[in-house]
């Protein structure tokens, strides 16, 4: 196009002309491949081979809500389970703050350094609002993130109690049939109901801080008597003789208790994740009540009583979703709620209908 200010009539003008535009679409472009769907064979055979990435998108698998991704992870499952039960599981809980991912990554380093295969299964609390998590535990582990003996997965809580996310025993079968000799699970520290936490790993460790000016606050009975041993966190500078002091009361109180189940008496040791003192301390009080427990049958009898307790759980589960995914229900539920709003019928009593009406529906 000729522009009219480049004419000599216009002194010390001139228009250059455009630039060529370029193609909307990039030439040099490479178009990704639509991704091979797996098969339940595809799956087994690359957590045999301890494939990480496919353990990760089992593990995802596992964790979808979508009907046929449950059938099929659950094929998965049962295809692994002989291969699994060859592990030391232990679960760490404690307050917010008291260093649970730093102490993860410590001693998580050390059990790489010396040979172990370690999976991290970090449960991060969904929030209440938009059911989102920040899943940021992998970035807290630098370190142990890059080694090639571990695998770290992090995973919402999505609502479940307990301090653990729903699928996490399920990953935990996927983690031992890939290799792992070592699973950790890390709860999201939500206090005194680690039951569910509890009822899938061998040993309980308990987290805990000292100075924080509230010293009887760590000594809590119900989530005390779940523990099997206390690593009081952060002993380290000027806080060495407050978590000295804190161990001796731990130690008093931990006397009070009747005893336990296993018939190994629970303990404290202290340590410092940033400095690495006592790390291994703790590892071997962890060791240590894992021999115990092999040597007097205990390990064996409360990996089963922990089987029959996730049937009755699963039942549980099962129920539920059959309930409020039925279509019926699923119809009947806002108006049972508007019912309520209105104050025509209270909460008992249209939960009574409404659970008479599903069994009427499957009874049919």
């Amino acid at each position: 196009m000729e522009h009219p200010e480049n004419d000599k009539a216009y002194k010390g003008l001139q228009v250059n002309d455009g630039v060529v535009p370029l193609p909307s679409v990039n030439p040099y472009a490479t178009f990704r491949r639509k991704k091979r769907t797996l098969s339940v064979e595809d799956y087994v055979r690359g957590i045999r081979e301890g494939n990480i990435t496919i353990l990760g998108q089992a593990v995802t698998l596992v964790e979808s809500s979508l009907p046929a991704d449950q059938a099929m992870a659950q094929k998965v499952i049962e295809a692994c389970l002989p291969f699994s039960g060859n592990s030391i599981r232990v679960g760490i809980t404690g307050v917010p703050g008291a260093g649970k991912s730093t102490f993860i990554e410590a001693l998580g380093t050390q059990l790489c350094k010396q040979g172990n295969h370690l999976a991290v299964l970090a449960i991060d609390p969904s929030s209440e609002r938009t059911k989102g998590s920040i899943l940021g535990d992998k970035t807290r582990m630098n370190e142990l993130s890059t080694s090639a003996n571990a695998f770290i997965r992090p995973s919402p809580s999505a609502g479940s109690l307990g301090g653990v996310a729903r699928k996490t025993r399920e990953t935990i079968v996927l983690c031992e049939a890939a290799g792992f000799d070592t699973i950790l699970v890390e709860t999201v520290g939500v206090g005194q109901s680690e039951t569910a936490a509890h009822s899938m790993v061998d040993f309980f460790l308990l987290l805990q801080v000292t100075g924080t000016g509230d010293e009887l606050q760590g000594i809590k009975r119900g989530i005390m008597e779940m523990s099997d041993g206390i690593a009081i966190n952060k002993c380290d500078g000027s806080n060495i003789e407050k978590a000295m002091a804190a161990k001796v009361s731990f130690k008093n109180a931990l006397a009070l208790f009747p005893p336990t189940e296993s018939g190994w008496k629970p303990y404290a040791e202290t340590c410092s994740s940033v400095e690495g003192t006592g790390i291994m301390q703790v590892w071997k009080m962890i060791t240590d009540y894992i021999a115990f427990t092999q040597k007097n049958g205990y390990f064996d009898y409360h990996r089963s009583q922990q089987a029959k307790y996730w049937m009755y759980e699963t039942i549980h589960q099962s129920l539920l979703d059959g309930f409020f995914h039925h279509p019926e229900i699923e119809e009947l539920i806002p108006r049972y709620e508007q019912r309520i709003l209105n104050n025509e019928i209270s909460s008992f009593i249209a939960a009574h209908e409404l659970l008479d009406k599903y069994h009427t529906l499957k009874d049919k």
